[in-house]
């Protein structure tokens, strides 16, 4: 998912009008055949002090919380649009400092942000996106001069040297060229065209077939296919060909007529799409992998998917489990009231709000939480998950695992940031799901044996 925006609310002057000392009285009405004494003259009625402020507060009371309650709406709708509305140009908030040449390669000094002073090896971007390099281990850090010199393993594309400022990415590989394995550029037909995916078959081995169990990869909001690099050589080694997707509104598939996400309500049907692309390849059966918001779309594509029956086991990273929760989380992260930012949710959720955010329809939050819905969940999943996770909590992660232990797994890893599980540590998250899928993908035992 995108870095956290920062939501500021309105500020509103509000205005009241000086009370009149005198009130004229409204024209009386008689019933017919009735005598109506004489209205008193209109210097008789006179307005004490105290009567003029109530009544100047009564008026300027309600135009106050008639703003405020304005207000309210607008940055709810603000959160609303902000959540659904896809970020085409990513934010440069990483600061470079310097490139330092050394006799072994560069290293580079940042400035200290809570991501660059996380060990681990990680994707850095630069020059628009254009650049890319990976950085590895911390070489030293200052606190008190807030940075920190980590080495530069390796630069894909760009010049770093001349790269001012970037931003921290999970994606230590920009393609799978970048990590030495071979791949085919495909296109599946998906609603409202075709969605390019990359292919990377599965290793060939003397004298045994092709595996029939792909893998199909499903990256994040505001991320791209490359995130679902990490884990290709995991599912390599376990004889699977792996296929990592584009879908609606991620910038390289086709838009959605509303041009926004549905936060796995409606991206779901591109993953099943690329599952019937999978089996007219000679796939038998296919392994779900998921990072954050893709999480969510593979939970939703298990449930939906007229292929439900054919996968095989998910694999989850720092997935959105329950919306409500996610949503309340970055709410409090922007320092917006709980009530602004469940109106907010309304928006999205109710048809009337359609209009006002733009959806086509509304976006189901309550069929999206997989912690009501824990025992309807039939698929094998496996969920890594950092408890140190800023973005999308681990909570519902856990509860998942603890309502549903027949069908879920969960494994905690700590220090990481959101979907950063494997760049902190590559070795276990790959020994952990090969040790998993291994397990899943055993023969099954024929039922009709003896």
């Amino acid at each position: 998912m995108a870095s956290t925006p920062r939501l500021v609310p309105p500020t509103y002057r509000i205005k009241t009008a000086r009370p009149a000392s005198r009130v004229r009285p409204a024209a009386r009405v008689c019933p017919a055949a009735r005598v109506c004494p004489p209205a008193p003259a209109a210097q008789d009625v006179a307005v004490s002090g105290n009567a003029k402020w109530a009544v100047g507060g009564i008026i300027g009371g309600s135009a106050a919380a008639g703003l405020l309650a304005a207000g309210s709406s607008a940055l709810a709708l603000y959160f609303a649009r902000r959540v659904i509305t896809p970020v085409r140009v990513r934010d440069e908030d990483q600061e470079v400092l310097a490139v330092i040449r050394q006799d072994r390669g560069l290293q580079v000094i940042l400035k200290a942000t809570p991501e660059s002073t996380v060990e681990g090896v990680y994707g850095f971007f630069f020059d628009g996106g254009r650049g890319h390099a990976r950085l590895g281990r911390i070489v030293s850090y200052s606190p008190a001069e807030q940075t920190v010199l980590r080495e530069v393993e390796a630069v894909h594309s760009g010049d770093l040297t001349t790269a001012r400022r970037g931003y921290w990415s999970g994606t230590v590989y920009p393609d799978p060229a970048d990590m030495g394995l071979p791949a085919e550029d495909v296109q599946i037909d998906v609603d409202g065209g075709t969605a390019p995916a990359w292919l990377v078959r599965a290793a060939p081995e003397a004298g045994t077939p092709p595996s029939d169990i792909w893998a199909i990869m499903v990256h994040g909001r505001g991320a791209t296919r490359q995130e679902g690099l990490r884990a290709v050589r995991t599912a390599r080694d376990l004889g699977l060909s792996s296929l990592l997707i584009s879908y609606r509104n991620d910038g390289l598939a086709p838009s959605a007529e509303d041009g926004r996400y549905g936060l796995g309500s409606t991206e779901w049907r591109d993953v099943d799409a690329a599952i019937g692309y999978a089996l007219g390849q000679g796939a038998r059966e296919v392994v779900l992998f998921g990072w954050s918001m893709g999480g969510a779309i593979c939970l939703q594509t298990a449930d939906l998917s007229r292929y439900h029956h054919l996968i095989r086991a998910m694999v989850l990273d720092g997935p959105v489990i329950n919306w409500v929760d996610v949503l309340a989380h970055h709410a409090e992260l922007n320092r917006i009231p709980s009530a602004v930012g469940r109106y907010g949710q309304l928006m999205m959720s109710h048809r009337l709000g359609r209009r006002l955010t733009g959806l086509a329809a509304p976006v189901d939050l309550k069929a999206m939480d997989w912690v009501s819905r824990a025992v309807e969940l039939r698929t094998p999943t496996l969920i890594l998950h950092s408890v140190d996770d800023e973005y999308v909590p681990f909570g519902p992660s856990a509860d998942l695992a603890e309502k549903n232990p027949e069908m879920v797994t969960f494994e905690a890893f700590a220090t990481a940031r959101h979907t950063k599980e494997w760049n902190v540590d590559p070795e276990r998250w790959e020994a952990l799901v090969a040790a998993w899928l291994r397990l899943q993908l055993a023969p099954r035992p024929n039922p009709g044996a003896a």
